[in-house]
């Protein structure tokens, strides 16, 4: 079942922006960079282009280190099979906010304008962040409609889930990708995109907790939660 494939509104979450440039929540941020947070995100309707897509599918079966999803979607990764075997549903999915941000921070790097570049750069970051918190939202909403909850998002390239998984995301959303296109290495083009699953299952079980840093002995992991 898909869910859509549409454009979304955000706005700007300022703080969430000079978290990503690398400021503390006690830090005070410089003149220079709140205004041209101030000013970026003022113009963002010119600068990204927010989309998501996504599509729901049932889980076969996961054990081990591994989850069969409906249209013969294998995932490979203990922590996705731990998360599914809770799992009715996954939701797969995939957002962007487009190239014409990365693009013009690029060219402000080229031509010396790197604290620009930096911010525009960081604001990106937070925005794609929001799509992917709007795709989320939407998900829960249909996975509440029938009594279900969901997990958080786990994407490839985290704990041991392969970047290369990136294939079966895609092949799994079929040609709806919003203009996201993969590598050879399994990057996406634009890079300011989020790809991933949610898993959809009963209240009754450990979906809406499970975490899987509590499996994790890598303490110094930055996406530590």
């Amino acid at each position: 079942m898909s869910v859509s494939s549409d454009r979304v509104d955000i706005e700007i979450d300022k703080k969430q922006v000079c978290q990503y440039i690398g400021y503390s929540d006690d830090h005070k941020v410089s003149a220079r960079i709140s205004s041209l947070i101030d000013d970026y995100a003022q113009h963002a309707h010119q600068l990204i282009n927010p989309l998501h897509s996504c599509v729901i599918k049932n889980v076969e079966w996961a054990r081990g280190s591994m989850a069969l999803i409906e249209g013969s979607i294998v995932f490979k990764s203990q922590v996705v099979a731990q998360l599914l075997e809770q799992c009715q549903q996954a939701a797969i999915f995939l957002v962007t906010i487009g190239r014409y941000l990365e693009d013009t921070a690029a060219k402000l790097a080229r031509d010396g304008l790197i604290l620009q570049a930096m911010v525009l750069d960081a604001m990106g970051s937070s925005a794609v962040e929001k799509v992917a918190d709007y795709a989320q939202d939407r998900i829960k909403e249909l996975a509440e409609a029938k009594g279900l909850v969901i997990s958080r998002r786990l994407s490839p390239g985290y704990c041991d889930w392969s970047i290369g998984q990136q294939r079966m995301l895609f092949s799994a959303l079929t040609d709806n990708t919003v203009g996201v296109r993969l590598t050879r290495e399994c990057l996406m083009i634009p890079q300011k995109s989020i790809s991933g699953i949610i898993g959809i299952g009963p209240p009754n079980g450990n979906v809406e907790n499970y975490n899987p840093c509590n499996f994790c002995e890598k303490q110094d992991c930055p996406g530590r939660r």
